[in-house]
């Protein structure tokens, strides 16, 4: 997590003062255009999205100007990432203000939604918040709705990139509760989902996608 001081640098940087609450992602910069095109096809036309880990705010804001037909509820356990949101979506009129939410700790101060997005988040975090998100989202969601996951995995049969080895093991130096999860093991502990489709995306990732089922 950057400090403000020295936050990474993004092509917008100069727009903002040193007291912007704004915080800047490299990856969401890269990823962002790709994920928007994916989940044209996924996400409803209209309803309630609930991002789950949303970060500094900048899918969010990308996401949802991009589809104004969706309310956009953002979350994030960090009081830092929330006021990042927060100034992010200042403006945007079908973002919500940004939710605490810990995906491993029940219940969730939201009581349904039509579609949920967590981007980049089961290896950065324990085992719990990624049993705690599918939990959640089968709580939520109603039957036919999309669960989808972006980020690294492990596959069965799947030779991993090199990259994506070093950055597991970065993960695992860092803390030895996160690490890049197998994707069947994700879809195991999905009760109450249908694995609907697997997406290769950029760098070495996967758009993965869960429909509920009743």
């Amino acid at each position: 997590m950057s400090a403000p001081g020295d936050r990474p640098a993004h092509p917008d940087a100069d727009r903002f003062s040193a007291e912007d609450a704004r915080r800047f992602a490299p990856a969401a910069a890269r990823n962002r255009e790709p994920l928007l095109e994916v989940l044209r096809g996924i996400l409803p036309a209209q309803g309630l999205v609930l991002e789950v880990a949303s970060g500094t705010g900048e899918h969010a804001v990308h996401i949802a100007t991009a589809l104004p037909g969706l309310t956009w509820q953002p979350s994030d356990p960090s009081e830092e990432a929330r006021r990042s949101i927060d100034a992010w979506a200042a403006g945007h009129p079908n973002i919500r203000p940004a939710l605490a939410l810990d995906a491993s700790a029940w219940p969730w101060p939201i009581a349904a939604a039509d579609a949920l997005l967590c981007v980049n988040m089961i290896h950065i975090a324990p085992w719990a918040a990624g049993l705690g998100l599918l939990r959640g989202a089968a709580a939520l969601l109603p039957p036919g709705a999309p669960l989808v996951l972006y980020g690294p995995y492990l596959r069965d049969g799947v030779a991993t990139a090199p990259s994506n080895l070093d950055f597991d093991a970065s993960l695992k130096a860092r803390n030895p509760e996160w690490g890049l999860r197998r994707l069947e093991d994700v879809a195991a502990a999905a009760k109450g989902f249908a694995l609907e489709r697997v997406l290769e995306m950029p760098a070495n990732n996967l758009t993965v996608v869960f429909r509920r089922i009743g």
